[in-house]
């Protein structure tokens, strides 16, 4: 077990380590122009992101693959995903597929 000076310390080269880079980053933000296409494809980064997350969580609930109607996480994305096509609002996408994950979650068990 690591003594409290050891890990104080641990945790402070940490926050050095990520504020340094971002700092960095962000000094220099104003002076460095980005061609206009990268500026455009660095608006999909958050959906990417969100997406690595939340596939594997949807189609692989138990470590294995589950394409079955049995597994609530895909009945509440595929409704998500059916109500945001149509109505396009993001808290009536949520808010339903929160509804339809949580329903059928209680009706499967």
């Amino acid at each position: 077990m690591p003594d409290t000076f050891s890990l104080i310390m641990n945790i402070f080269g940490m926050f050095v380590v990520t504020f340094g880079i971002r700092f960095v980053l962000y000094a220099r933000a104003h002076r460095i122009q980005l061609p206009i296409w990268l500026e455009e494809s660095l608006a999909y980064v958050p959906v990417a992101v969100l997406t690595a997350i939340i596939m594997p969580m949807m189609f692989m609930p138990n470590k294995q693959l589950d394409l079955s109607w049995h597994n609530p996480w895909l009945l509440g994305s595929l409704a998500a995903f059916v109500i945001g096509l149509i109505f396009k609002k993001p808290l009536l996408t949520i808010a339903v597929g929160v509804v339809v994950f949580f329903t059928s979650q209680f009706l499967l068990a």
